[in-house]
């Protein structure tokens, strides 16, 4: 046997003292947390190791879990990247994340019910007028429509990252359609057919109850006048790059899958074409962007939407999921205002930290980040996916002239953030065959329905897969973790 089949995972793994490692402590030595689960691991040679890998590689490629690099030249499908080793939360660490993302989504549902009501919020002076009417994502369509059960942001995507100080911060707020939920309830069922026996260890809660309470929730939020809703989700089709998912929740809530040429309006209700004739639906769960959903309400050259929705949803004779114009709230400019609409909604101090942030469209900040872009990363504020991001201290100087002049043509588009030192964890590495320190985020998947509220319990823990890179999106080139939620012993 040579030396390479011999030699442990982890014989090369290096902290950085800059960094905080999720698995070791300032002084190398492995968190109690991770004890039993590295062990289990360091047990392991590289082709042992290898060989799981392959393992993982099958259960997703068997399970069609794929995604779309929109940034690679050839149009292809992927397997998403999954690593076997864990991230690991314990229950107290938890209970705040938890507590802290469920603040934050019930105080951006009252903001929404204020925009596009009294917009006390704006009198007020808390929030300027300017941001929200410059907002792209505000609707004025949806002006005093009242959804059902008051709920907008039914679902919630929140970023979490951990700074090198141990503490989390919120990275952004996504609530228009975030995705992803579906890689972490795979990412588990992965992780269990490839090594199975490290369960044995740990007390950890299930992520696969996840459409379930969404279907539950959901439910809660039925238009008026209905006993038992059709629910349906409803896809831009399978050359989307997030199909997979759609697919994957539609088949795990036991509802049907349908694109917009499946759908029908008569007499301002919305019906499904079946073979047995037509059914009324109840609740749609769109996957479709706003400006296409209703080609006689938005964008006309749509086809994906269906004609005459917007009508229907008005007048309450169907819920749609999430509302039409919550994207004005997950603006990243309006995140910078995410505290003070906590406090003034809530009353209540944050529970969860933003990373400080600078809006170029204030005076002062536009001057600070123009002096300032080698120490900053700079973001549009309406982009997701990680496109469009600029990282202050890998540009050359001809590349920060650059930045500042597409900031300069149009700050409302642009946000500043200190360049945040994102958690490391140990990850395999296919070409060094060996696991390195890599950055990690978290996004939390947040369920709201008329009093009634789910966190699932694991969230998506995103990894960075190119050394030293900040940006973790699978769009980016980054893969995923199971994360582990223990429970409170």
């Amino acid at each position: 046997m040579d030396e390479n089949s011999t030699k442990t995972i982890f014989s090369s793994y290096q902290t950085n003292p800059g960094m905080f490692d999720e698995i070791f402590d300032s002084d190398g030595n492995v968190r109690p947390a991770y004890l039993k689960l590295f062990s289990l691991y360091s047990g392991h040679s590289r082709d042992d190791y290898l060989e799981l890998n392959k393992r993982a590689k099958a259960s997703f490629f068997n399970q069609g879990i794929t995604f779309q690099v929109y940034s690679d030249k050839k149009a292809q499908e992927k397997i998403f990247p999954f690593d076997l080793f864990p991230r690991i939360i314990e229950a107290s660490e938890w209970e705040v994340l938890e507590r802290g993302v469920i603040q934050r989504c019930r105080a951006l549902n009252l903001f929404l019910h204020d925009l596009y009501h009294n917009k006390n919020i704006i009198r007020d002076k808390i929030v300027p007028l300017e941001l929200i009417s410059s907002s792209s994502n505000y609707l004025h369509q949806m002006i005093d429509v009242d959804p059902s059960g008051g709920v907008y942001n039914h679902i919630s995507g929140t970023d979490l990252i951990k700074h090198s100080d141990g503490k989390y911060y919120v990275l952004e707020d996504n609530i228009r359609c975030p995705s992803g939920v579906s890689y972490v309830i795979c990412n588990r069922t992965a992780l269990k057919r490839a090594l199975f026996g490290v369960f044995n260890h740990y007390e950890t809660h299930t992520v696969t109850d996840y459409a379930e309470n969404l279907l539950d929730i959901l439910e809660t939020v039925k238009p008026k006048g209905v006993d038992v809703p059709k629910v349906v989700v409803i896809t831009p089709g399978v050359y989307n790059s997030a199909y997979y998912e759609h697919s994957y929740l539609a088949k795990a809530m036991g509802v049907e899958l349908v694109e917009g040429r499946d759908l029908f309006i008569e007499n301002d209700f919305v019906y499904a074409k079946t073979i047995h004739g037509p059914e009324k639906v109840d609740i749609i769960y769109r996957r479709i962007d706003d400006l296409f959903i209703d080609p006689l309400e938005f964008r006309p050259d749509s086809t994906l939407g269906v004609p005459g929705l917007f009508a229907a949803y008005k007048k309450g004779n169907v819920t749609l999921v999430n509302a039409p114009g919550t994207g004005v709230a997950d603006d990243k400019a309006v995140y910078t205002y995410v505290p003070d609409i906590i406090k003034y909604y809530l009353g209540e101090e944050p529970i969860l930290n933003n990373v400080h942030t600078y809006h170029c469209s204030r005076k002062d900040d536009l001057k600070y980040v123009l002096e300032n872009i080698p120490s900053l990363v700079v973001k549009p504020v309406d982009e997701a996916g990680g496109y469009g991001i600029h990282i202050g201290n890998r540009l050359t100087k001809a590349e920060v002239e650059s930045v500042k002049k597409i900031i300069l043509e149009d700050p409302r588009k642009y946000i500043a953030q200190p360049i945040m030192s994102l958690s490391v964890h140990a990850t395999f590495i296919e070409d060094s065959h060996m696991f390195e320190p890599r950055h990690i985020d978290l996004r939390t998947f947040t369920v709201l329905g008329k009093d009634k509220e789910f966190v699932l319990k694991g969230g998506l823990t995103r990894v960075a897969l190119r050394k030293g890179n900040l940006i973790v999106n699978s769009s980016q080139g980054g893969g995923s973790k199971d994360t582990w939620v223990l429970k409170q012993e």
